[in-house]
């Protein structure tokens, strides 16, 4: 008995660790999100659960006194636990989506007396009536393992219901990555519990899996942070310096390559008259109008920050002529976006851009041509049309 509660326990006490590290780590983080805060507390309730699974075996084992009061607070505090998993990820999936009033009392009071009221009837069922939820070897029953999978399934379906629409509906890829890695999350660990409860009881497979899961999505979440500008949710210069790095003087099946660099004109003059969240809601504008824009075409894009209110796209067209046409429909999109916003001003942009050539050329190379020419285009526009339209 000891040796299976040694073997079960050690690999809930390793998921406490690996959590326990990551949870330092966010927590000696200057940047404290509302939805890091959220993801904190899932990696916390992960722990405790990891630690009253351990006691939990100790029982199952006969380690501890396997007593009807011992095994009623084992199995209580497991699902108390497994609740509260559930409850902090759909809460952390809230904030990352967004959701508004998510923050308010009434909302937490709606999502919360679910548990309440699933708590209380597993009281008053394990007081009035015992037998349905423990057998006379003191072991749960086959009701009590539905009960115990059934409300924090309940939060799950609506994770993956809601990330999972979201997904759909999302053009922007690196928002439609992020809804289909937190929607199929759950799946996974819901997978690793059925595994556990249905198979191999003896083995903590639901532990592995949350373990090596969180550990996946905290590493692509960092990732996420590294390689993502935060406001815009496109490739941060970070990411672009990579992508250089790793494609110097790039070919792509035999189609020609195109460096744009595109800024607003004039841009300091929205964050004077209408302040910088203003400001910061123009750069929004204009990288959703890039995002638009480059969707109607097929060829492969990378499109990025390049810092301040300067974006780059490298773009791989099949000829010459699909650049003009698409500085064109960014122009166009940038327009209709700020009319259908009602902004009080139509964003102009400056665009200058220069194609790779054969031979020795680099995209560096190309990169400052195509900015020699966004400032001679910036000159260009301003001298014949406002540079930032009243609207």
């Amino acid at each position: 008995m000891w040796d299976y509660f040694i073997y079960y326990s050690s690999f809930n006490i390793f998921g406490v660790i690996i959590f326990g590290i990551m949870l330092a780590h966010d927590r000696m983080s200057i940047d404290k999100q509302e939805k890091q805060l959220k993801y904190d507390n899932a990696l916390i309730a992960f722990m405790l659960y990891f630690l009253s699974d351990s006691i939990w075996s100790g029982v199952d084992s006969g380690v501890f006194p396997a007593t009807r009061c011992s095994v009623l607070l084992t199995d209580l505090s497991n699902y108390i636990i497994m609740t509260a998993i559930t409850y902090t990820w759909l809460r952390y999936v809230m904030a990352v989506e967004q959701i508004p009033n998510r923050n308010k009392l009434s909302t937490k009071a709606k999502l919360f007396l679910p548990s309440l009221f699933s708590l209380i009837g597993a009281i008053v069922t394990y007081l009035a009536a015992p037998s349905l939820l423990l057998d006379a070897d003191l072991k749960n029953t086959n009701l009590f393992d539905i009960y115990l999978v059934t409300l924090p399934y309940v939060y799950i379906v609506a994770v993956i219901i809601y990330t999972m629409r979201k997904a759909i509906t999302e053009k922007n890829p690196v928002e439609k990555k992020q809804h289909l890695n937190i929607g199929l999350f759950p799946i996974m660990v819901v997978m690793g519990g059925l595994l556990q409860m249905v198979l191999m009881p003896e083995l903590p497979i639901f532990c592995l899996s949350c373990t090596i899961l969180m550990l996946i999505f905290y590493i692509q979440s960092m990732d996420s942070q590294i390689s993502v500008d935060p406001l815009t949710k496109l490739s941060n210069r970070g990411q672009l310096e990579r992508y250089i790095a790793q494609n110097p003087s790039v070919k792509t099946d035999g189609r020609c390559t195109y460096v744009m660099m595109i800024d607003i004109n004039d841009f300091k003059m929205i964050n004077d008259t209408y302040g910088h969240a203003e400001g910061d809601c123009a750069l929004v504008i204009l990288s959703q109008s890039l995002v638009k824009a480059v969707r109607e075409h097929t060829y492969p894009v990378f499109l990025g920050r390049y810092g301040g209110d300067e974006f780059v796209l490298i773009a791989h067209p099949a000829s010459d002529d699909e650049i003009p046409e698409l500085e064109s429909e960014i122009r166009e999109c940038i327009r209709l976006r700020c009319e259908s916003d009602h902004k009080p001003y139509i964003l102009s942009v400056g665009i200058g851009y220069d194609k790779l050539l054969e031979g020795e050329d680099s995209l560096r190379k190309c990169m400052q041509r195509a900015d020699e020419k966004l400032y001679l285009n910036k000159e260009y526009v301003k001298s014949n049309e406002k540079s930032t339209a009243q609207a």
